[in-house]
């Protein structure tokens, strides 16, 4: 996965994005994703949605995109900086999306879901960042790496050790 939205979530009636602390008794711990981070208690009755589990639809076999694998593609496409300013037109936003995820059903997908990527894109860019969660799939996939390679060896010198 490109970028890590575990931590990241969305609370229903509230505006930006909030990145989980720690959980209490009564919920979760949340500090909101802005220039000046305030925390509050999200309790049991906010809904709150995490970005890991959110998926847009498309049309192919599939069904879905991970929100990740969507806001990577705006990445590497625009690298940061949005096609618009800050309020875009809806036809700027179809084309937007259109770009990203040609496959993208436009049945189910509404400008409004449009509206709310591009603002959580630039959220999640200029306080997340892409960076250090794409350094740390480099490590990830280096340590798998060289946890395949010392298994191949384990089992070259136990067929060695079996041929004596």
């Amino acid at each position: 996965m490109p970028i890590d939205l575990r931590q990241v979530s969305a609370i229903a009636g509230m505006s930006g994005l909030y990145r989980i602390v720690k959980p209490t008794r009564n919920g979760v711990i949340v500090e909101s994703l802005s220039d000046k981070p305030t925390r509050m208690v999200a309790q049991a009755r906010h809904r709150m949605s995490l970005l890991d589990e959110i998926s847009i639809y498309t049309t192919d076999e599939e069904a879905t995109v991970p929100l990740a694998d969507v806001m990577d593609r705006i990445h590497q496409k625009y690298n940061g900086e949005l096609p618009f300013g800050e309020k875009p037109s809806d036809d700027e936003l179809k084309s937007f999306m259109a770009d990203v995820l040609p496959d993208y059903d436009e049945d189910r997908v509404y400008v409004s879901d449009m509206r709310k990527l591009a603002s959580w894109y630039t959220i999640v860019n200029k306080h997340v960042g892409f960076t250090a969660a794409e350094e740390a799939t480099d490590k990830e996939a280096a340590s798998e790496e060289k946890a395949a390679d010392s298994k191949e060896e384990k089992t070259e010198s136990k067929a060695k050790k079996a041929k004596k």
